[in-house]
């Protein structure tokens, strides 16, 4: 069984959130977490028949180890590194947003029916969102890491009223200022508790954050 090899780009680095640093004066409302129930739709070319090759990182499909290059391996093999959670069609910024606990996105590149090393058919532009098959898990809540910033996530203050997210248990590099206790649609349904909001995106919009 031969392996696929592709090149693209990792993101593992943790979103740049817009926030605004003013308190909330409203009473709490509705809203939970969105996190680790979310579940996130196949793109139809990434929903073919899987298997080990059939798709070039299909979801439940593995990954090796590495960043700049990165091969579809057997996910029982000692070379898989993470396991494809979610699989999309073009780029992150047009598609559906990867799960809330992904700890990195793989970005595929394009490639042409003529130059594919199998001759087995095109790979198209997309995104597979990735979960390590052993700890850590930088997008797991409190993680300090993953492509979202969920109910559970610590930031800190790193100017120009924006915010990054960094572990909550201290061991990121740079401390914790302020932890997202909620998810809600709108500013006005934050606890009166909140000192700061941070952008989350989907269904429940705003991160509802209180100092530390």
């Amino acid at each position: 069984m031969r392996e696929k090899s592709f090149t693209g780009v990792v993101c593992v680095l943790p979103a740049l959130l817009a926030a605004l640093l003013t308190g909330c004066t409203h009473p709490a409302a509705g809203g939970e977490d969105p996190g680790a129930a979310a579940t996130v739709s196949v793109s139809p070319s990434a929903s073919r028949v899987s298997g080990f090759g059939a798709v070039f990182l299909a979801v439940d499909e593995c990954s090796s180890f590495g960043k700049a290059s990165f091969t579809e391996v057997p996910c029982t093999g000692e070379r898989a590194a993470a396991r494809v959670v979610a699989r999309h069609d073009g780029t992150t910024a047009d598609g559906p947003p990867c799960p809330a606990t992904t700890d990195f996105v793989l970005h595929i590149s394009a490639q042409s029916r003529v130059s594919d090393e199998d001759g087995d058919g095109a790979v198209p532009q997309g995104y597979a969102c990735m979960r390590n098959l052993q700890p850590p898990h930088p997008g797991d809540p409190g993680g300090g890491g993953g492509p979202r910033t969920i109910v559970g996530d610590c930031v800190y203050g790193s100017g120009s009223g924006q915010v990054r997210e960094t572990a909550c248990d201290g061991t990121g590099g740079r401390r914790p200022q302020y932890k997202v206790v909620k998810a809600v649609a709108a500013r006005d349904r934050c606890p009166l508790s909140t000192a700061l909001y941070v952008q989350l995106g989907g269904s429940l919009p705003v991160g509802c954050a209180r100092p530390l």
